[in-house]
């Protein structure tokens, strides 16, 4: 059955009238039904059944024209269906992707709450600290100074800044324990 004029040519071949692009939905919607269970006979797993029908009905979309075309449209996708069933099979990811059993539980990962909690415990231990230290602290750390540039800001000498920055370390090691060494930064020699 050949129709024509100015809507679109519609052509009876297999089992479903086709007709250009603007009726893939419905070509897709009678058919759908009939490619997955053909898929799922041969695949023997839904998901992959499921997988090779939207691969075939997205590629069969692409090449809508020469679908609508084929002599025998039902049949140049399930051709398509059955391509990709076996091609997913044949595919080394597919070997590899399979899901097992079990799995396991993952790795535990250290919690964001408790790097919070160890930075708000060490500010507080900065805070707590004699002024000049905390200054010295504050400058290399947080501002990221050098030991000169230190010592030019609280005008001192580069050796006070060392001695300050020794005893202040020392004191948040005491009060901090762990939550220093955890810091990113925080060695020591380097002002020292």
């Amino acid at each position: 059955m050949e129709s024509t004029g100015a809507e679109a040519t519609t052509i009876d071949r297999g089992r479903v009238a086709v007709t250009h692009e603007r009726d893939f939905p419905a070509y897709f919607s009678a058919t759908w039904p009939r490619m997955y269970r053909t898929a799922l006979a041969i695949a023997g797993d839904p998901g992959g059944a499921e997988d090779a029908c939207q691969a075939a009905f997205a590629k069969a979309y692409a090449a809508w024209s020469r679908v609508c075309a084929a002599e025998h449209p039902d049949a140049y996708v399930r051709r398509m269906v059955v391509n990709e069933v076996l091609g997913t099979r044949r595919s080394a990811w597919w070997r590899r992707e399979r899901p097992h059993a079990d799995v396991g539980e993952p790795p535990p990962q250290p919690s964001f709450e408790d790097g919070v909690a160890d930075r708000s415990s060490l500010w507080d231990a900065v805070a707590s600290l004699p002024p000049r230290q905390r200054a010295v602290i504050v400058l290399r750390y947080y501002e990221d100074l050098s030991e000169e540039q230190i010592a030019a800001a609280l005008g001192c000498s580069r050796g006070t800044v060392k001695s300050q920055a020794s005893a202040a370390l020392g004191n948040l090691r005491r009060t901090t324990g762990a939550a220093l060494d955890a810091l990113d930064g925080s060695d020591e020699g380097e002002l020292a």
